[in-house]
Order: structure tokens, then sequence, then C-alpha cells
């Protein structure tokens, strides 16, 4: 589900006005809809009911506190890459004992954190993080879980970027070594290594390279337990792919379908990491047209956010269909693709007021015509928006507003000029 449609020609987060939030916030502004996070999360959680899961949802993705706080209502753990991150689920109420720790440079300082708040596994990335966890844990006379991170060597197909299962990548170790792990590192008394843990990467749009993955590291798993080592749950991640486009990546039950079958017999926990398949559809930005020009063959729409408030399509070309918020009842929507031709649009390049040529977020794109002070809505934008954003050319953060029903409340205040050089004096 997808709580933002359009109703009598205008769009509405559930049950919201998009048009009145703008006007009483102002913009660029962030809109979540707290009803799509809980539909996809519980969708996720059902796939895999048959199986002994916990559902650790990416904090990375979209991490206001707020929106932490009702996902563990509801049952969620979480997928952590930092002490900020730990911070932040332990502010929001989370169950320490459902967070998982990954990330290939934990500090002294995080892991002592991490110990102390006793959190349910470390996702291990080499063996000098593993013998400094040890060495941290027996000094703290503290005792961890830990899962080593495997390289199944499985290309999920998706921007060199986010791919992260292949050889040769900074994250964790080849499939061939992890013996000699656990052999070297299975019995020291302090961390309990009893995990495996495996992540392909962001965005993947097919379910048969999560199913490769999980067939190469089964044998591994049994070997393991055949050599004296208690193997007893497989994290095989997240980036299970979000519609950006309408009817483009296989669903939770899908992915179950695979998944599930493989796993049902082999008597082990299993975590996913979740982020952008649970938030990316449930948030949008809202940016007002600034001006119009025409700069050669090209039409250019010119918007009050920039790059430094959603950074995807400058860093992955990134697609996110925009829309204006309020159209005439031919141009209302029924789907979000590319190449929305329908008569009457205009091609044009939607860009940003920053001194960067990168600074945009469609180019050769149709839309519907659009003067100064529209409304544009950029879709799918809860994944990795917010949360990569900066202060680049001094500019303010962006406030975010949770919509929940026919209500909505901020639940971060746009940043004052004040805020921004406030540790500076």
């Amino acid at each position: 589900m997808d709580a933002f449609q359009y109703k009598n020609e205008k769009l509405f987060a559930e049950g919201v006005a998009v048009e009145k939030i703008a006007a009483e916030v102002g913009t660029p502004v962030y809109i979540y809809s707290k009803a799509t996070f809980l539909d996809h999360l519980q969708k996720i959680q059902n796939a895999y009911s048959e199986l002994d899961t916990t559902v650790c949802y990416s904090v990375k993705a979209c991490g206001n506190i707020n929106i932490l706080k009702f996902m563990a209502e509801a049952g969620s753990g979480f997928d952590i890459v930092s002490g900020g991150e730990l911070f932040r689920a332990m502010q929001a109420g989370a169950d320490t004992s459902k967070i998982v720790y990954a990330g290939t440079g934990k500090t002294d300082e995080e892991i002592t954190e991490a110990l102390n708040a006793s959190i349910g596994y470390f996702n291990i990335e080499s063996e000098a993080e593993l013998e400094n966890l040890i060495e941290l844990a027996k000094a703290n006379k503290k005792t961890a879980k830990a899962a080593l991170r495997v390289n199944p060597d499985v290309d999920p197909g998706t921007h060199k970027h986010i791919t992260t299962g292949v050889k040769e990548t900074k994250f964790g170790v080849d499939i061939e070594r992890a013996l000699k792990v656990f052999d070297d590192y299975g019995k020291n008394g302090a961390v309990e290594l009893c995990a495996i843990h495996v992540h392909l990467g962001s965005g993947g749009k097919t379910i048969d390279p999560y199913c490769d993955a999980i067939k190469k590291i089964l044998p591994l798993i049994d070997d393991l337990r055949s050599r004296g080592h208690a193997i007893e749950m497989l994290d095989i991640g997240g980036g299970f792919g979000a519609d950006y486009e309408s009817r483009t990546v296989p669903s939770a039950a899908d992915y179950a379908k695979g998944i599930v079958p493989l796993l049902k017999d082999m008597n082990l926990k299993l975590i996913l990491e979740p982020g952008k398949s649970v938030c990316a559809n449930a948030g949008i930005m809202v940016a007002k047209t600034l001006y119009t020009k025409q700069g050669g063959s090209k039409r250019f729409i010119i918007v009050d956010a920039g790059m430094n408030d959603l950074l995807r399509p400058a860093l992955y070309d990134a697609f996110h269909f925009i829309w204006p918020v309020s159209v005439s009842k031919k141009f209302v929507p029924q789907q979000r693709i590319k190449d929305l031709y329908l008569d009457g649009v205009e091609v044009v390049d939607v860009v940003g007021p920053i001194c960067e040529g990168a600074d945009f977020f469609a180019k050769d794109r149709a839309l519907p015509p659009v003067k100064r002070d529209d409304l544009l809505a950029i879709f799918t934008a809860g994944a990795y928006g917010y949360t990569m954003s900066s202060n680049y050319n001094s500019r303010r953060m962006l406030p975010e507003i949770l919509v929940d029903g026919d209500d909505y409340k901020v639940i971060r205040k746009r940043q004052t000029y004040d805020d921004l050089i406030a540790l500076e004096k």
C-alpha cells in the first residue's frame, strides 16, 4: 500500500492534503505516511512467519526517532551501522536484543557502547574487527554474539555503489575464508561466533540473486556445524527492491516464496534488514517551482529543493517519479513510470538552485505544464532522502512531517540560520 494518492485532482498523504501541509509548514519539506511504513513492515513480518524471523529495520534508510518508535512498537528490531544509530534506536525505546550492528569501521567507543547495551548480534566484517571485539569484550567483562559477514560472490545487478556481496569489496570476508575464521576464533570465550550474515547490496529487483546466495551459504553452514560450530542464525541482510516505478520489483511475499523453502528445515533463526522496501514509498519530498527557463533546446523547471536535500539522483542517477501536487483530471497519474507521456505534457529537466551541474532531480522528463509557485511532489523519497541530506551551500535542513490518518505533526523542525552556525560559535 502507498498512501499518497490523488483525490479530486489533489495529492493527499493519507487523509491530509499535501497542499495544506506545504502552506502551513513551507517548502521544501519531507512528508511521511505512518500507515505506509506499518503496512510494508507487516507484509514482511507475515511473509516470513513460518520461520523464526526477526525483522530489523535499517535505521540508515530513514532514521527519525519518531518513526523508529512506532516501528519498535510494531515489533521491529533495528539494523544499525554507527554509534549514533544505536543512540537513536535506544532513544526510540528499541529492544536492544533485537539490534544487529553492521559496518566495516566500528570504533572502540562504538563497540563498547554496543556491548554495554547488550545488542543482539555484531555483524563482523573482518578478522581484525573480530580480534578487536574479543579484546574489548574481555576488557569490559562482557559477552556478545557475532555473525560473520560472508561474501557469496553474487551480484544482484544494481548500481556499482550499492553492490556489496561480490569479491573485491570492503565488506565481509570471502566465502572461502569463512571456515578458517570460525576455526581460528570460534572458541575464544568472550564472543560467541554463532551466525552468518550475507548482504548483497541495495536495490535488488529480482528474487534469484537472494536465493543463489542462500544456496551458496547453506553448505557452509553444514560444514561449520560438522566441525562443531553451533550456527543458530542466518542474517540475509536487506536491499530488497522498492517500487520507484510502478510494479517493478517483487513483493515481500514473492521474495519469501523463494527464500522460505530453502531455510524451512535448517533449524536457523532468520534476520532480515529491510530499509527502502519499508520506507521508500512511505515518503515524498515536496518542492515549489521558483522559475522556468529555456536553455537552447532544453526547458528547465527550477525548484527550491536541491541535491543537498535529496542526493540520490546526483549520486546514483536514481529515478524518482515527479508530478504536480495539483493537476487537472486528465493529468491524474495512474502509474509512476519514467515515460508517462500524456497529451499536453512538456519534456523538461527538473533542477535545483545549487551551484553544481549534478543538482538535478530529473532529466528529459515528461510533466504537465508547470508555472511559478506550483508544487511538485518527488515520490519514493522516504529512503536515503533526509538521511543523506546536508548543509551544502549553507542550506538549511528540511522539516520532516508525519501523517497519521487525518492528522499530521512536525517530527523535525526546519533548521534555522542560528541552528546552522550554532556549533561554530
